[in-house]
């Protein structure tokens, strides 16, 4: 029988809504000082503001009581200050104990002279005499500094569950160490994440992680809802492997679906994703994130948990320090996603622009800091989506260009290099209008032909689709201009747009124009081209074995030049890791976990009998 516990709430880490501030009301009060003008008060006694003195003996002693009222209020105020002067001698140092007794004597002087005592110049004398000091309290004597309340942070409970980096955390509600899992169930296949975090600081400091995959993805079991979800077993094996025993309870998992789940339909993803919960809970040792902790995640989401991910790696965010951060573009295989921090100019001198309302819009704030982000997941844009688009372009043109001509097993393909071939399945309609799927097979022409290749690609980005708010990127999507908002900052572009370029040699920094120069040699086919490839340990392999490069790369640089705006001589930062951590969204969505109150899950305590 296991039971649930929770732990403490941590410091969450992430507000992603936009911050609402506090409005505080004042309200009016009765003020003495302009009490006198009110002289239409009608329960204000008539003669109370006369500023003409009463001669009579019933004024004197109105006076005179008067005068003692004030002296008992001074009284009591003397009583007052006694006491906190004895609380203060109680509890000061010895050390500071005679500067007290000095201040003590100050005050009581001035009080004197305030309240007339002991004046022999003709001042009044009052109808008390002022109390002697407090005797001296004998204390023992404390010869040691003063110390600091000790951090109260929680401790290692064994070895497995400390770091060398502290040996307690920065705060009771926080353990010393934690893990999180992070399942990233993609469109070509799922990983695993198992991240280790250390609580020595405020912000979570991440120590080590281990990554795993698997192919296919689970949109590849379509109805075998089961069978995806047993294709996790060895995922979450890796996990049970790595997470100390101690710490497995406490260690939440969470599977996040991309857009190839999404492709699939909403009744076979749902039962896919009710299969993997179900198998989470009942087989592993892990908490199972509750509600949208197994699901398929909002394209925007994926975006800026993996802009939190870059910029909290290359340590850009993380502290209240406004460093500028970095835009990143990932490139997967049914989806891109382009996330960045716009900066606006000022209009003619006058109040900046600032970034229209809408979808696009997104407010996290971490660290300390508040962020206004553009993002947006453009669905059917991934690298796989791409290259169905352009083969079926090809295929399409070509069919009502030949006409009787036209050889479904002989189509020349620009994006295809000299040759090679490519076998593909193309999506034709009927007569009763259902779809149903064709082979293909595309052949290379015979020479290269990459400005053809990126024709088809730039076309497939509808740039000429109706924007309804300006200006827009590419298929009628609204977005800053990347040239004026986002000039000088760090480009970050990983996944596939990795994948594509550093096996075949490309630096880790290069400008879009060298990687138009780069595609149009890919293009050119195996030979005098590709010679200058083979000074990277398997670039001609990679390209041999890939008919589809150069389509891939035309698609990357007619992505990034045409659709996203940006100059050809923009730098870019390809990445796959940052140190020993992985790049894209699954850090970034793992952070937030940290923190039960958050992330919604219990620890699991095994009940033993």
């Amino acid at each position: 029988m296991s039971q649930v516990r929770r732990r403490p709430s941590f410091l969450s880490y992430f507000s992603f809504s936009k911050d609402t501030k506090a409005t505080t009301a004042r309200y009016g009060r009765s003020d003495s000082v302009t009490a006198n003008l009110r002289h239409d008060d009608p329960y204000e006694k008539a003669d109370r503001h006369s500023s003409s003195g009463d001669s009579s003996p019933g004024g004197v002693a109105n006076g005179a009581n008067m005068t003692n009222s004030g002296r008992a209020r001074l009284l009591k105020t003397v009583g007052i200050v006694g006491l906190f002067f004895l609380a203060l001698w109680f509890f000061v140092p010895a050390g500071s104990r005679e500067n007290a007794e000095q201040v003590f004597k100050d005050h009581a002087e001035k009080l004197s002279s305030h309240l007339g005592v002991g004046d022999s110049s003709g001042g009044r004398s009052p109808s008390f005499t002022q109390p002697p000091p407090p005797p001296p309290v004998e204390a023992p004597v404390d010869d040691k500094p003063s110390i600091k309340t000790p951090n109260q942070g929680q401790s290692a409970i064994n070895a497995d569950s400390g770091t060398t980096k502290c040996t307690k955390s920065s705060s009771f509600s926080k353990p010393i160490v934690q893990y999180a899992l992070m399942v990233d169930a993609g469109s070509t296949g799922s990983r695993i994440h198992v991240y280790r975090f250390n609580n020595c600081g405020e912000t979570p400091e991440l120590e080590s992680e281990i990554f795993n995959i698997t192919k296919p993805g689970l949109s590849s079991y379509d109805s075998d809802a089961e069978g995806a979800a047993q294709s996790l077993d060895i995922l979450m094996d890796v996990a049970v492997k790595h997470v100390p025993e101690s710490l497995k309870p406490c260690t939440p998992v969470a599977v996040k679906a991309t857009a190839g789940l999404r492709l699939l339909g909403k009744e076979k993803s749902k039962k896919i994703l009710d299969a993997v919960r179900h198998r989470l809970e009942t087989k592993y040792p892990f908490p199972v994130v509750p509600g949208n902790g197994v699901s398929i995640m909002d394209g925007k989401d994926e975006g800026v948990y993996a802009w939190i991910t870059t910029n909290y790696l290359t340590g850009k965010i993380g502290t209240v320090d406004k460093t500028p951060t970095a835009a990143i573009f990932d490139l997967g295989g049914a989806s891109t996603q382009i996330v960045f921090e716009p900066t606006f100019p000022l209009i003619g001198g006058g109040m900046p622009e600032t970034l229209r309302d809408g979808d696009h819009k997104y407010e996290l704030t971490f660290g300390g800091r508040h962020f206004i982000l553009y993002q947006h997941s453009h669905l059917g844009y991934g690298l796989m989506e791409a290259r169905k688009a352009i083969h079926q372009h090809v295929y399409t043109t070509s069919k009502n260009e030949l006409g009787e001509a036209f050889n479904p097993k002989k189509i020349v393909n620009p994006c295809i290099a000299p040759g090679m071939s490519r076998t593909v399945n193309i999506t034709v309609y009927a007569p009763s209008d259902q779809p149903t799927l064709l082979e293909v097979t595309m052949i290379g022409p015979s020479t290269g032909s990459s400005a053809q290749c990126r024709s088809i690609a730039e076309t497939i980005l509808k740039k000429n689709a109706p924007c309804s708010v300006t200006p827009c990127s590419f298929n009628g999507i609204h977005q800053p201009p990347l040239a004026r908002t986002f000039a000088r900052e760090d480009v970050y572009i990983f996944s596939y747009f990795y994948d594509r370029t550093v096996p075949i040699g490309m630096p880790e920094d290069f400008s879009i124009a060298e990687l138009k120069d780069v595609t149009g040699k890919v293009c050119a086919g195996d030979g005098e081209a590709w010679e200058g490839f083979a000074v990277k340990e398997g670039a001609l392999g990679e390209l041999r074995d890939r008919p589809e490069h150069c389509l891939d790369l035309n698609f990357m640089v007619a992505l990034l030049h045409t659709g996203y705006e940006m100059p050809v001589d923009r730098e870019l930062k390809v990445a796959k890791k940052i140190g020993e951590n992985e790049l894209g969204w699954c850090l970034g969505a793992s952070l937030p976990l940290l923190d039960q109150g958050h992330g919604g899950w219990a620890c699991r305590i095994q009940e033993i009998s």
